[in-house]
């Protein structure tokens, strides 16, 4: 009993303790490349090569060593792997490396976490194998510590956004999983003397016989469910992160829930069978079918609910059958590196092949076609047939005729146009569920159809680019007006008709909270933080200097482009743009320089967590003159950000203005105008003077209590939005 405790206990704390550090890393990073959603799936990829790494090492040490020599060397390794610490270098800018973001992300990672990441990796497989090799009387299958590796992974991503993120600044979880990780080296320690007490072999790995040697294409189907689960990961998690925020948060749901299959379909007793899984995925693929095609994305909790139920039924399938195509223990560490070679190849396709082949999110319907066409195997009726990909064709030709027809007799593109265009080729395709190859051909037929007409959008696709930071689309909703869209959010919008094309809309409009402020100020020198289609540049005089600050070259090269957007080239003003992470490059100008800062920088419908720290507030009072102001776009969905700026204008004795402007006429809105929240900050009373009778800033009061937000510390857990 005691061995299985000790066994049970290493590979708890080592599981629980690679998974703490992840989310810790990424929010350590996060702030260097702009917040964007990005850099959790571009994290994941490098967590699961790096666990790929540790799993070949744990592979072929084992095979060459034996379990008990090898012992000693992974005991070794921890030790001088403990020496290393996890902290972020100071001053990192991923525009000076000269790299790719995504390359500059990895290298930076490495840099970081990457040794004691790499030698902790290894330990599910190998304290799974020690165990098989000390002779006890479960050691035979020692797959159920497997379920339990992935039990204590789920505990400790589930713990870091309740427990960890609000009581523990960055600084503070660095050290509590250094200590975690000298404690796992005693374990360790102590299991394997455990092993070379034992009277199991000591001779090494004894020859596989040729009946027992794994067959290439039983490695390839190990690859393949492994793949497509972890694509499908990353996949809901952006559509979590760039519809609500960036943020730890919303990165640990979907990876537990990952996990969580892993433990259901390697207990011993099996949840559900494969066939009954496989059932139950493909009825809610036709949800997703209808969600992604249409673009659905509120209620947010809803839409969110029905990502989640699809994501946890097909990652359970596949680690079902996973799990029934597992080899016996002398196998054990070879099906674990061909399972997370699998998991390498599914994350890397989406974040490092994908936003390079692709203009828009295939990945997401590609894996969830791929889920459908595994349920082949787990029925009866299984054989692909050329008619089936036939079928598949005609029901895409039926969209493209409703699209076409409906067209012609003048229905705009929206949701009452999609059902008409989707509704019947979804329920054709409903008809072959009990043909999974052509089930599957026709709900991919029907995604195909609806990405290649951005049925998802609401209006006419103009452009579209992708980059690092997301997906951007220039849409026309009507005929007076064209937008640029990140994910669901609208990022500024200019009127189609030449008289009023130099009109700021959406959060910017005259009669809004900026109106009031360029009215009331007369400020020569402005800097703005996030660009979008450069609306603000609409308010610029001659003389003046505006200074854009904006991360996303893509963005840069849209609002530039004459053909869509001109207020830019259009402004009075003298324009500059500053490209890379405001944090940085504001820092690099001169003390004093601006009138007015404007903080409106957006990753979706977020703000950037490190934009709202009190050091960043610190900054931004730096660049501003005697008498300037600092004006804040905090307007979003579910995030309440206006306890969190008003506790940091409280620690630095600022007076601050709140704009709630939700009363938009219906006239307004036809215009363009949107809601908006925005705060305004000055350093005394007489520098907000010119507003101060204006009834509608009010004084910005902190409605719930909180911890002040830092560098080390942010919770937006705790900045979710509450009906009063």
């Amino acid at each position: 009993m005691a061995v299985l405790i000790i066994y049970t206990f290493a590979i708890l704390l080592g599981s629980a303790l690679l998974f703490m550090v992840q989310p810790t890393v990424a929010k350590m990073i996060l702030p260097s490349f702009g917040g964007a959603p990005a850099v959790w799936n571009t994290c994941l990829v490098f967590f699961q090569a790096a666990l790929l790494g540790g799993y070949a090492y744990a592979h072929y040490s084992t095979k060459w060593l034996g379990p008990k020599r090898q012992a000693v060397v992974h005991v070794a390794l921890l030790v001088i792997a403990a020496t290393f610490a996890v902290t972020m270098p100071e001053s990192y800018d991923p525009a000076q490396s000269g790299l790719h973001a995504s390359l500059a992300l990895l290298s930076l990672l490495i840099v970081v976490v990457g040794v004691p990441f790499f030698v902790c990796s290894a330990g599910a497989p190998l304290v799974q194998r020690w165990f098989a090799a000390t002779g006890h009387k479960h050691s035979a299958d020692p797959y159920f510590l497997y379920a339990a590796s992935n039990f204590g992974s789920f505990l400790a991503l589930i713990s870091y956004p309740l427990l960890v993120e609000p009581n523990l600044a960055l600084d503070d979880q660095s050290r509590f999983w250094r200590f975690g990780f000298f404690v796992l080296v005693g374990i360790l320690f102590l299991s394997a003397v455990v092993l070379w007490r034992s009277s199991g072999d000591s001779s090494g790995e004894r020859e596989v016989s040729s009946s027992e040697k794994t067959k290439i294409s039983t490695k390839l189907w190990w690859i393949v469910l492994a793949a497509v689960p972890s694509s499908l990961l990353l996949g809901v998690t952006s559509f979590l992160t760039t519809n609500i925020a960036a943020a730890p948060l919303l990165w640990v749901i979907p990876l537990s829930i990952y996990l969580l299959t892993y433990v259901l379909a390697f207990r011993k007793k099996q949840l559900l069978s494969a066939k009954v899984l496989g059932r139950i995925t493909g009825f809610l693929a036709l949800a997703m079918a209808l969600i992604v095609s249409l673009g659905v994305s509120d209620p947010i909790l809803v839409t969110s609910a029905v990502h989640l139920l699809f994501f946890a039924s097909a990652a359970l399938f596949c680690h079902t059958r996973l799990a029934d195509a597992r080899p016996q223990a002398t196998n054990l560490t070879e099906f674990y590196l061909f399972l997370s070679l699998g998991g390498v190849l599914g994350g890397a396709f989406n974040a490092l092949i994908a936003p390079e082949i692709f203009s828009n999110l295939a990945e997401y319907p590609i894996a969830i076609v791929a889920v459908l066409m595994f349920r082949e195997a787990a029925t009866e009726r299984g054989s692909f047939k050329s008619i089936d990909l036939l079928f598949a064709c005609g029901i895409a030709a039926v969209a493209l005729l409703a699209y076409f027809a409906t067209s012609r007799i003048g229905i705009e593109p929206g949701p009452a146009r999609n059902a008409i265009m989707l509704g019947i080729p979804i329920v054709l395709a409903f008809l072959f569920f009990e043909r999974p190859f052509r089930y599957a051909l026709s709900i991919g037929a029907i995604l195909l159809v609806s990405l290649t007409l951005n049925t998802s959008i609401v209006g006419r696709v103009v452009a579209v680019e992708r980059s690092f930071f997301g997906v951007h689309r220039v849409v026309e909703s009507d005929s007076m007006h064209r937008s640029l869209l990140h994910g669901n959010t609208i990022h500024g919008r200019q009127s189609l008709i030449p008289e009023k094309r130099n009109i700021p809309l959406t959060y910017y409009h005259p009669t809004g909270p900026m109106g009031s402020l360029f009215d009331a100020y007369d400020v020569r020198d402005v800097g703005l933080v996030g660009l979008g289609v450069g609306a603000l540049a609409a308010y610029g005089e001659p003389g003046d200097r505006y200074t854009f600050f904006e991360i996303d070259p893509t963005v840069v090269r849209i609002a530039q482009n004459t053909r869509l957007f001109t207020f830019l080239s259009d402004s009075k003003a003298d324009i500059r743009i500053v490209i890379g992470d405001a944090r940085l490059t504001l820092n690099r100008e001169p003390n004093g320089s601006f009138d007015m800062l404007v903080l409106d920088a957006f990753s979706s419908d977020a703000i950037p967590t490190h934009l709202l720290t009190i050091e960043a507030l610190e900054m931004y009072l730096a660049k501003l003159k005697t008498g300037g102001i600092l004006a804040y776009h905090i307007s979003n969905r579910y995030l309440d950000l206006s306890d969190v700026l008003a506790r940091a204008a409280e620690k630095l004795k600022l007076q601050a203005r709140i704009f709630e402007d939700s009363d938009v006429t219906d006239e307004l809105r036809i215009e363009g105008k949107t809601p908006s929240t925005w705060i305004v900050f000055a350093r005394n009373a007489d520098d907000l003077a010119p507003i101060a009778r204006n009834v509608s800033w009010s004084h910005l009061q902190e409605k719930r209590p909180g911890r002040l937000w830092t560098d080390d510390y942010s919770n937006v857990l705790g900045a979710f939005a509450r009906d009063e």
